[in-house]
Order: C-alpha cells, then structure tokens, then sequence
C-alpha cells in the first residue's frame, strides 16, 4: 500500500507558518529544559537512594519534584499545541496507531505527581521505602517519555503506518524504526546531564550566598553532568546512524542549517563538558544551554528532512486572519509574566533566589 494515501489533509492556517515555527521553537526549549531537570534529577535521587547516599542532596530535590512536574507539564502544552499546527495531520495520525498508550500519559503523570508529594512530604518518615517511592517515580516519567519518543518518531515514520491495518487496537510501537532507542537513550542521557547540572547550579546559589556545605552537592551534581554527558558522545553516533538516509546525506533543504547547528551543539556541549569536570558551574550551565537550543534546532531540522518527501512548510495554506494571533499574543505574553512571577516568589520563598 501506499503509505502517502494515508496522510490527512493539513488544515488552513491565519497566518504563515514561520510565526508558529517560531512559537514552537521558543516554547519547546523552554519546556525541554524543565522536563530534563524533572526527568534527570528523579533518576539521580533513586540511584542515590539505591546506593545508599543519603545526604541532604536527595532531601533538596524531593522539596523541588512537585513544582517541577507542574512546570514541565505546563510548559509542554503551548509547544505540543504549535507542533499540531504545523505538523498535526501526521501528529494526529501517529497519536491514533499509539492511542491506547497516549492516552495513557495523563493517569500516568497523575500518579507521578502524587508520588512525588508523598516523597516530599514524608521524606523523614518513609526510610527505606524512599528508594521505592523514587524508582517508581523515575519509572513512570520514563514511561511517559518513552511514549513521546514512539510517538515522535511514528510521526516521521511514514512507511510504518500501513501496519496499522494489521494492528488498529491503537497498540502500535514505532519498534521497527532503528532510531526509536538511540533516540530515547540519547534522551534519557541528556536529562541525566541537564538535571546533574541544576543540582549543581542549585548548591552554586547557596555557596554564593556563604553556605559552607554547599561543595558536596556541587560535586554530587557535576559529577553526574559529567558522567551522562561523556556516555552521550558515545550514544550520539549510534543515533547519527539510525537516522533516515534524507536525513544523513545532508542533500535536502535547510541541511546546511542541520549540520551548522549540530556542530555547534556539539562544540558547546564539549566545552559544557570541560567546565563541568572543573565543577565550574556557571560556564557549564551557558555552553549547556547553547547546547540545548542547538539541538532543539538540529530536531526541527531533522522532522523536516525526513518528512521532505511527503511535506514541506511551505505547502501550507494560508488565509490571512491576523486579530486573532494578536489577541493570542497578548494573552501569551502576560502568561509568561505571571509564570515568571511565580518562579520568583518560589525562589525567593525557599531561599534560593540568587
């Protein structure tokens, strides 16, 4: 069957999509990097746990998980909602072939988010069982970002969709495509580093403020930045060479712009890496986060290649219909202002606002 024959048709749009693009761009950063601390520092609190480290590091992080799940969770839906607009009539299409396991995102991060209340809360009481409590914690996130992963992928699968009429329970993985793992562990890796890294920039905060004990958790966080990020180069190849053929042979449009920007991910991570095996925390931090936006970069890039065949931006249609976007704006903008004022009085109310 042709697989083409299954493609919606992609509604109209109010305005070109280069503003959406650019929305997505934005908001998707802002969300990856809340959503790898989440990720990364509940897998780091449940080895340390596992392995009996039991310092304050862990009990630091258990004060933070509840808020952070909420910020993640919150920052994730303005870019899913833009990545629809450009991109839905393929999201809508793979949601459906994993529908049973995308609907089950939401009563897993249900039971996430307690779990991570119960561990803030009854730190002091539940002993042993943190190790418990926190494996099930970093297993359910796991969980959740396994069904991004599949779902992602399925998107610019096109050539896996007509295995839907083998299988329409809406149980269908994307475990035939060679990318879906080395994009998952390259994922996984990553949360690990960005989450070590907020540790570390946490402890940085309150050895600037005079906090003698502040060392240890600079190195706690440093050193699993470090480590996440060196398994990663190895990781990076591995995904390199999964990738579709018009993806990797760098020939279609805007793949001058793919390999600009993955180089310069991968200069900033290395010196990122540098300054983090120093326990430097504030230059790593920076090298990271133009690492990040690189990368951000380099994954639009790479959805456009390899759906290239199928689809381009520039096929959409557009009936102008401006006031909308403007009263969006507006809204938008003031959402952030609110966001960035409850960010303050957290900081501020739990001492760590540098």
């Amino acid at each position: 069957m042709d697989a083409a024959r299954l493609i919606p048709t992609p509604d109209v749009l109010q305005i070109p999509w280069g503003w959406f693009q650019v929305l997505l761009t934005v908001t998707f950063f802002f969300h990856l990097v809340v959503m790898n601390i989440l990720l990364g520092c509940s897998i780091i609190t449940f080895f340390r746990h596992a392995f009996g480290r039991t310092t304050g590091v862990n009990k630091e992080i258990s004060k933070k998980l509840p808020t952070t799940v909420a910020f993640t969770i919150n920052f994730g839906v303005p870019p899913l909602l833009f990545l629809q607009v450009i991109y839905g009539h393929f999201m809508y299409v793979s949601s459906i072939l994993i529908g049973v396991y995308w609907l089950s995102i939401v009563a897993i991060l249900i039971l996430s988010y307690y779990s991570t209340y119960i561990y803030s809360m009854n730190y002091d009481k539940i002993g042993v069982f943190r190790t418990v409590l926190t494996g099930f914690i970093a297993a359910t996130l796991l969980a959740v970002a396994f069904i991004f992963t599949n779902n992602f992928s399925l998107m610019i699968n096109i050539t896996a969709w007509p295995a839907y009429f083998d299988n329409p329970e809406g149980t269908l993985l994307n475990l035939s495509d060679p990318s879906l793992f080395p994009r998952f562990f390259h994922s996984v890796l990553g949360a690990i580093a960005v989450g070590g890294l907020a540790i570390g920039l946490f402890y940085d905060f309150k050895k600037r403020k005079g906090d003698e004990t502040a060392e240890e958790g600079i190195a706690v966080g440093m050193n699993w930045f470090a480590g996440a990020t060196m398994l990663n180069f190895g990781v990076g190849p591995w995904y390199w060479g999964s990738l579709p053929e018009s993806v990797r042979s760098l020939t279609g449009d805007g793949s001058a712009f793919f390999l600009f920007f993955l180089l310069a991910g991968i200069v900033a991570a290395i010196f990122s890496l540098i300054y983090g095996m120093r326990h430097q925390v504030r230059p790593a931090v920076y090298y990271l986060m133009g690492t990040l936006f690189c990368m951000v970069l380099v994954r639009e890039f790479t959805r456009r290649l390899a759906l290239a065949p199928w689809f381009k931006t520039s096929d959409l249609e557009v009936v102008p219909q401006y006031s909308p976007f403007i009263v969006f704006l507006i809204i938008f903008a003031g959402g952030l202002g609110l966001i960035y004022y409850m960010i303050r009085l957290v900081l501020t109310d739990k001492g760590a606002h540098p």
